[in-house]
């Protein structure tokens, strides 16, 4: 027997003969969903097509919503619209909705006639809300009781409703849909069959409006350590669940718009990995900001060409330029960074500005004067041998330049920290105002610096 995180070539080879397949199907059947997915995302749509019918319709569902979108799309793309529509019905219900969005009006027109009326009439209203919201994100796949019934009628209505992903919380509605509270699966099989599913009901608990921002619903997840959270509508009506699972994709997908944010790379509609984004689609989202940012960087040169004559007089100081200016930027950066990531934790807010940036520039004090110390003994260390002018000894000229980078620690650093909130204040989103921007603003700011304490002390 073969396993394919050992061998997988030799196992994607045996899918790919049809006669070879039938024999894998076994043990394909006993692995991990999550892994035949993985494995079959691989296969050409060609052999796809040959092995997905050896599985039952319930299999297929699970196993094509293990794809990523794209894949996904590309085998739409390639059958016919009365196969897929086979699978597509047995997709996971929010899977089913994210990839119904991303068909054009002529391909969902031509995927309708295929489905059942059920699944037709749930894919359009899951589809109706907006991805990033807790109605684009959430399934309808859940179980509902009476809170009027008994416990052992509850259990045969779960039974009936059938969930196929997650039966752990079940929800107590009235005629109306309202949700009135829910229970666990094993508070329904340990209590007594003739209890009255009221009396085990938990009637406090979280919930999300299926209006509500799809990382908030992430975040209430984290919160509680739920499993699922019920979204409900402006009547209270129980519309659907949004999963741990989902919550999880979300945060990822959060996280990886604020980096790419974070180092000036512009985030596209659909957050796709490394291989599956085209050159053209790098350079496309890195350019922007790249260009605009050099177009700034300007001033730079403008500074360092109007210093042109204290260079030429002091050769010593463009020496220690670039220490200065990666000091500025290390110091800006990591500032920005610790006070990006406290606002996306409601750590602290906009109420706080001035707090933070106190608080700031009292940690940027303590880190100048380190800083400012190793870069005076790093001065005299590389420097000793270097000819300077006779009226300046090279203690003197060390002395001024730490005190420039002092400085410039300083400064950056309170830019780091405002920069964000000011965004923010704006109504921007504080990781775009990250490390290319802000590195940008304290090479100009420490250029500004570094020349005029130059000009303060030497000329």
């Amino acid at each position: 027997m073969i396993h394919p995180s050992t061998d997988k070539e030799l196992f994607l080879e045996k899918l790919s003969d049809k006669e070879k397949a039938k024999d894998l199907v076994p043990q394909l059947a006993k692995m991990p969903v999550v892994e035949v997915g993985e494995l079959f995302q691989e296969l050409r749509n060609e052999d796809l097509v040959e092995v997905l019918p050896m599985f039952s319709p319930e299999q297929q569902g699970d196993i094509m919503s293990e794809f990523d979108m794209t894949r996904l799309l590309d085998f739409f793309q390639h059958v016919s619209k009365k196969f897929f529509s086979r699978i597509f019905e047995n997709m996971h219900s929010d899977l089913r909705a994210d990839l119904f969005q991303h068909l054009t009006q002529q391909e969902q027109a031509a995927l309708l006639p295929y489905m059942s009326k059920a699944t037709r009439e749930d894919v359009l209203k899951l589809s109706a809300y907006p991805p990033e919201t807790a109605g684009g994100i959430m399934s309808t796949d859940f179980a509902t009781v009476s809170e009027n019934e008994s416990c052992a009628l509850a259990i045969e209505k779960v039974r009936s409703d059938a969930p196929t992903k997650m039966v752990y919380y079940i929800y107590a509605v009235d005629s109306d849909m309202k949700l009135k509270g829910f229970l666990t699966l094993k508070d329904l099989i340990l209590a007594d069959p003739s209890e009255k599913v009221a009396n085990i009901l938990y009637r406090e608990f979280a919930f999300a409006s299926v209006i509500e921002d799809r990382e908030s619903v992430a975040v209430k997840i984290e919160k509680y350590d739920l499993v699922a959270i019920p979204v409900v509508n402006e009547e209270n009506q129980l519309v659907g669940i949004v999963e741990y699972d989902d919550a999880i994709e979300v945060i990822r997908a959060e996280h990886t718009e604020d980096m790419e944010k974070f180092m000036g790379i512009v985030p596209g509609k659909e957050i796709l990995n490394y291989n599956q984004t085209t050159v053209w689609g790098h350079f496309r989202k890195r350019v922007l900001w790249l260009s605009s940012l050099a177009v700034i960087g300007l001033i730079s040169g403008m500074i360092i060409h109007h210093y042109e004559n204290a260079l030429s007089a002091l050769i010593i100081l463009a020496l220690y330029m670039p220490m200065v200016a990666d000091t500025g930027g290390n110091t800006g950066s990591q500032a920005a960074t610790v006070v990006i990531r406290a606002m996306a934790l409601g750590q602290i807010g906009l109420k706080n500005w001035f707090s933070i940036l106190f608080k700031e520039a009292r940690i940027s004090i303590l880190l100048a004067g380190v800083l400012g110390l190793i870069a005076f003994g790093k001065i005299l260390f590389l420097s000793w041998e270097t000819e300077v002018p006779r009226q300046f000894s090279l203690w003197f000229i060390a002395t001024g330049i730490s005190l420039a980078l002092a400085l410039q620690v300083i400064t950056s650093t309170i830019i780091g920290a405002g920069l964000p909130l000011l965004v923010k204040r704006f109504g921007g989103d504080p990781a775009v105002a990250a490390s290319p921007a802000i590195t940008t603003l304290v090479d100009i700011s420490g250029l500004l610096i570094y020349f005029g304490m130059a000009t303060l002390l030497f000329f």
